[in-house]
């Protein structure tokens, strides 16, 4: 088993390749055995995905909640695995600080913090704000003993504020205080990919699993895309067959579900090979 510190330089270099790496998300500790088993070479957690399987709604999870599901899946595993932290579960530089020494302490090579406030009435960080916000983290991070990966998030996409320009200027300042990765999820085109791509320095973020977005792994390597996430859409996809197989039962009284799940035999292989 790979320590933390070796991790977190695995976890660093994967970002240095000619093409993107896929990190996939995911939500416990069995999809976590399995993403590995399968040969993934690194891991990221979800906070929709995390907190839907604790019966909440995303936003009620609490900092000491995702740390402990995050706990969880870095035991699962031995590949590096960087954490959704939303907003750092604060406001405050002190607050936010403190997120990322947790984050470090629960063996997470790396972790994100968004400029999405959580408030529905300004769901966006002011731009000032939003910087020094990373610009905390980024201090934090910085002062780990190990090379804590940071991923700095504009949300504008995601929360009805399709602003490009605004997005860039955001992703081109969190670069400028310190985070070592950029992410905007919610884009849709090739051309606001590459836009984002050609306006920073940084390794880029990009997440698939949208409805609607037809790009593949080639595509974005070739775009110079260095890590393709999938957020919630593995947990999502897992809960669509969950909900149209408990649908059938309720409409039709029948059971056809059970040709498309996966074969026991199948999953405790899985299972297995990470025993």
């Amino acid at each position: 088993m790979p320590s933390q510190l070796e991790k977190a330089h695995i976890f660093r270099a994967l970002h240095t390749r000619d093409v993107a790496f896929v990190i996939p998300n995911p939500w416990d500790q069995g999809t976590t055995r399995m993403l590995t088993a399968l040969g993934y070479e690194a891991l990221a957690t979800t906070s929709a995905g995390a907190s839907h399987t604790m019966g909440k709604v995303e936003g009620e999870f609490s900092r000491d909640e995702a740390l402990e599901s995050a706990r969880h899946i870095v035991e699962a595993t031995h590949l590096p695995v960087s954490a959704d932290l939303e907003n750092c579960y604060a406001d405050t530089a002190d607050g936010i600080a403190e997120t990322i020494k947790q984050a470090s302490a629960v063996g997470l090579v790396g972790g994100s913090i968004e400029d999405a406030s959580g408030q529905p009435d300004a769901p966006i960080y002011p731009f000032d704000e939003a910087v020094e916000r990373v610009a905390a983290a980024a201090e934090a991070a910085k002062g780990l003993d190990i090379p804590f990966t940071l991923t700095a998030r504009a949300e504008n996409f995601l929360h009805g504020r399709p602003d490009l320009a605004d997005t860039i200027k955001r992703l081109q300042a969190f670069q400028e205080v310190g985070a070592d990765v950029v992410y905007a999820p919610g884009l849709r085109t090739r051309e606001d990919i590459a836009e984002v791509v050609r306006a920073v320095d940084l390794p880029v973020n990009v997440v698939m699993g949208l409805s609607g977005v037809q790009l593949t792994v080639a595509d974005l390597s070739a775009i110079g895309v260095k890590r393709i996430s999938v957020g919630s859409a593995f947990s999502r996809a897992a809960y669509g067959a969950f909900l149209r197989a408990a649908k059938e039962i309720l409409s039709d009284g029948t059971f056809d579900f059970a040709k498309e799940a996966a074969s026991f035999a199948d999953i405790e292989d899985l299972l297995k090979t990470q025993g």
